[in-house]
């Protein structure tokens, strides 16, 4: 089967595919012919597999030890409701602050903000994790993209820059004209396919691909 029999069979789009054979939770064999990846009933039972697991919440990691047989789906369970129970615990936390919170007639601008978290602080100390919106501001994914590429725009253009002023410089020298003008269009080149990759990135961040990937 092809990549998108597969999606459509499974139910896990074909980025999430990927994913899962980069992490080696899944190896289909390549088609001798075409070099294609080929899927089988195998592989569509590992993958619904691995589904089960992320919708139950199992990390990664969990599900590597499960199929290498380090471990037990018995194992694996009593390890992830462990996490779970640390979880219920943390959430019970946070409603149990939302209910005192619901009691409060005043607006936010007249809150006292301090107290609650001097509370959150104490709870923290002891074990307790509350969810931090901030961190996952998506505006901080886009730096390493944008910072990447910048630094390979300003590199490519250089080296095209380069060309360009060996040429002037010592015309008599210098290779033909027109070599110059195929050396110099080569970083153009690759600097329209770092603003191409960027500009996917991007719409990818905005989409919520990669935690998708991720989660399932």
């Amino acid at each position: 089967m092809k990549i998108n029999e597969v999606e459509a069979l499974v139910g896990i789009t074909k980025k999430n595919i990927r994913f899962y054979e980069e992490k080696g939770l899944l190896s289909p064999s390549r088609n001798s012919e075409n070099g294609y990846r080929d899927y089988g009933e195998a592989e569509v039972a590992v993958l619904r597999r691995i589904k089960l697991m992320r919708k139950l919440g199992v990390p990664i990691e969990e599900i590597r030890r499960m199929q290498e047989g380090t471990q037990t789906v018995g194992d694996g369970m009593r390890r992830h409701l462990v996490t779970l129970e640390r979880e219920r615990q943390n959430l019970e936390e946070s409603v149990r602050l939302c209910r005192l919170l619901q009691e409060r007639t005043e607006p936010l601008r007249e809150l006292d903000a301090q107290s609650v978290l001097e509370e959150m602080e104490k709870l923290e100390q002891s074990g307790t994790t509350f969810q931090n919106k901030q961190k996952q501001d998506v505006r901080i994914r886009y730096v390493a993209p944008v910072v990447i590429a910048a630094v390979m725009v300003v590199l490519l253009a250089a080296l095209a820059g380069l060309f360009i002023w060996g040429f002037m410089e010592d015309p008599a020298s210098a290779p033909p004209l027109a070599l110059v003008a195929v050396l110099a269009a080569i970083p153009a080149f690759l600097i329209c396919g770092v603003l191409f990759a960027l500009f996917q990135r991007i719409r990818e961040i905005g989409k919520g691909e990669i935690d998708d990937a991720k989660k399932y």
